[in-house]
């Protein structure tokens, strides 16, 4: 059974609005568990169901919530240039295996205004030639931006996938000063 069900923990939830649209934050007493793009109402209700089901409990809105409330400052100042770095709990319940590996390794090894490619994150874990494994990872990756899966990109130099839409990737590797403002 899964611990979230087994020890009745509880979800909680809010929506920030950013310069990349709304993002759903979801968190468990353990810390930040889920960040969701887009998060319209229709993106959000069926991000809701998916950890329901999965954690066996309905998460609740809690926006006021301390970790919630510290995670939705600590991703203004992110977005607002004053912050690089995300101090927050991270819940890593929702993934496991290579895939946590990988995003553990992301998380630690790859800073703010830096990329990486797939196959050298692979080559990190001790996975040489598991390039695309890495790209099923960095697209199964619970928490991105706090995560940052948007500095992974291709070693040709292209930019790779990304779950938040390239033009999100692009919006965030700019603000990273990693490529050039968008013109548009």
């Amino acid at each position: 059974m899964d611990s979230h069900a087994e020890y009745g923990q509880r979800v909680v939830w809010a929506v920030v609005g950013t310069d990349i649209g709304p993002l759903m934050l979801a968190a468990t007493s353990v810390g930040l568990l889920n960040v969701v793009f887009h998060a319209t109402d229709a993106v959000r209700d069926k991000a809701l169901a998916r950890l329901a089901e999965r954690l066996g409990t309905e998460p609740v809105e809690a926006p006021g919530c301390p970790l919630l409330a510290e995670a939705i400052r600590q991703f203004d100042a992110y977005f607002s240039g004053r912050r690089q770095v995300f101090e927050l709990p991270l819940d890593w319940s929702l993934i496991s295996g290579f895939n946590r590996r990988v995003l553990r390794e992301l998380a630690s090894g790859v800073p703010y205004g830096a990329v990486v490619g797939y196959g050298d994150l692979a080559e990190r874990v001790g996975q040489p030639g598991a390039a695309q494994a890495v790209g099923a990872a960095m697209g199964s990756n619970p928490l991105p931006l706090v995560v940052p899966c948007h500095r992974v990109v291709e070693r040709d130099g292209g930019i790779g996938g990304f779950g938040g839409g390239l033009e999100t990737k692009r919006k965030l590797l700019a603000l990273e000063g990693v490529l050039p403002e968008p013109l548009f």
